[in-house]
C-alpha cells in the first residue's frame, strides 16, 4: 500500500532519483539524463585539469633545478673553478692576510743536493701575507715595472725583465726601494720555515713579470704550464712573489695555483700580498691564462748555497736564466 506507493517499481522504466550527485548543490535532486551531463562535465574537467597538473610539475621540477645549479654555482665561486679540479681559494682577493701558512711534506728534490743545516728545508709549505709590503710600496715599484717593460717585452702575451740583466736602468730611488722589499721579505720567509735570514741569499733570476690576453707567439709565451721551480732553476730554494696588481680589478684569470691532488689551492693577487713557498715539488704550480687586462707580479729567490748567491740588483751584474713568469 502506502510503503509500495513510496518505493519506485524496480521493474517499471521510471526516472531513477539521485540525491547529492557531485556537482549538484545539497539536496539537489538530479535524474537520470542529468547524471550524464554530470559524467561528461566531470570528464571535461579531469581533461582541462591534467594539462594544468602536469604543468604544475614541471614547474617545480624547474625550481628545483634551479635552486640546485645556484647552489652549484656559489660553490664553484667559493672554491674557485679548475680545469684539473676543484680550486680551493688559498687566498682571496677581498681578504686582507696577516698571514696564513699551510705546512705540506717536503720532497726528495733537497736530498740530492748539499745541504745547509738550518736552511735547507726539513719543514716545506706556502705562506701569503698582505702584511709584509705596503700597497704604496707595491705601487712604486709597479711604476718601475712598467717603464721598464716598456721598452721592450714579448709580443705573445707574456714579458719578463730580470733585474740582474743590466736591462733595467734605475736610480738611486729604486736600489733603496728594493733593498728594503727584498730584506722584509727574506725576513717573512725565516719566520715562517723556523730558519736564520742571514743563512738566505738572493739569487737568480729575479725578475718583473708582465702578462696579459695576447696570445703566444712562441713556447716561451707559454707561461701557463705546470712546472717546479727547484727544477727549472736549480738554485732555488725558497720562491717568493710579490704581486703588483689586483685579480678582477686591473685583470681576470691569472690567478696562482698550487697543484694538488682532488683539490687544488689558489692564491688571488693583491697588489702588495706576498706568496712564498719551497721551491721543491711539494709546489708543484702554475699560473691561469690572463682573460683581459695585464697582470705585473716581481720574483724574489732565495737560496740556501751561498754559492749561488747573488747581490742586490745593480745596472751591470751577469744575467741568469731564462724566467718564468709568474
Amino acid at each position: 500500500g502506502a510503503a509500495e506507493r513510496g518505493r519506485p517499481n524496480r521493474g517499471h522504466s521510471e526516472p531513477c532519483l539521485v540525491t547529492g550527485v557531485l556537482g549538484s548543490a545539497p539536496g539537489r535532486t538530479v535524474s537520470g539524463s542529468d547524471r550524464g551531463q554530470h559524467g561528461d562535465t566531470l570528464r571535461l574537467t579531469k581533461g582541462v585539469r591534467a594539462p594544468r597538473d602536469v604543468r604544475r610539475k614541471w614547474l617545480r621540477v624547474a625550481v628545483l633545478g634551479a635552486c640546485t645549479t645556484l647552489a652549484g654555482l656559489l660553490l664553484w665561486g667559493r672554491l674557485g673553478a679548475d680545469k684539473d679540479g676543484i680550486a680551493e681559494v688559498l687566498a682571496g682577493r677581498s681578504e686582507v692576510l696577516p698571514g696564513r701558512f699551510i705546512e705540506v711534506p717536503c720532497s726528495e728534490d733537497y736530498d740530492s743536493q748539499r745541504r745547509f743545516e738550518g736552511c735547507t728545508p726539513r719543514k716545506c709549505g706556502r705562506g701569503v701575507s698582505d702584511a709584509v709590503i705596503t700597497r704604496d710600496e707595491a705601487r712604486r715599484i709597479r711604476s718601475i715595472a712598467e717603464k721598464g717593460l716598456s721598452l721592450g717585452g714579448s709580443d705573445g702575451g707574456a714579458s719578463i725583465l730580470d733585474l740582474h740583466s743590466g736591462a733595467l736602468s734605475v736610480g738611486k730611488h729604486f736600489v733603496n726601494l728594493y733593498r728594503n722589499v727584498r730584506q722584509k721579505v727574506q725576513l717573512a720567509i725565516a719566520q715562517a720555515f723556523g730558519i736564520s735570514a742571514s743563512s738566505l741569499h738572493l739569487t737568480k733570476p729575479t725578475f718583473f713579470s708582465r702578462i696579459n690576453s695576447t696570445a703566444a707567439r712562441t713556447a716561451h709565451d707559454e707561461y701557463w704550464h705546470a712546472h717546479v721551480d727547484k727544477v727549472t732553476y736549480g738554485s732555488f730554494d725558497y720562491t717568493s712573489l710579490l704581486y703588483l696588481s689586483d685579480y678582477q680589478d686591473d685583470f681576470g684569470g691569472g690567478r696562482f695555483v698550487f697543484m694538488e691532488k682532488g683539490a687544488n689551492r689558489t692564491v688571488e693577487p693583491r697588489a702588495g700580498r706576498v706568496s712564498f713557498f719551497t721551491s721543491g715539488s711539494e709546489n708543484l704550480h702554475r699560473v691561469e691564462k690572463v682573460h683581459w687586462g695585464t697582470r705585473y707580479a716581481v720574483t724574489i729567490a732565495f737560496t740556501c748555497n751561498p754559492d749561488h748567491g747573488i747581490a742586490d740588483p745593480a745596472l751591470t751584474p751577469p744575467g741568469g736564466p731564462s724566467a718564468q713568469p709568474r
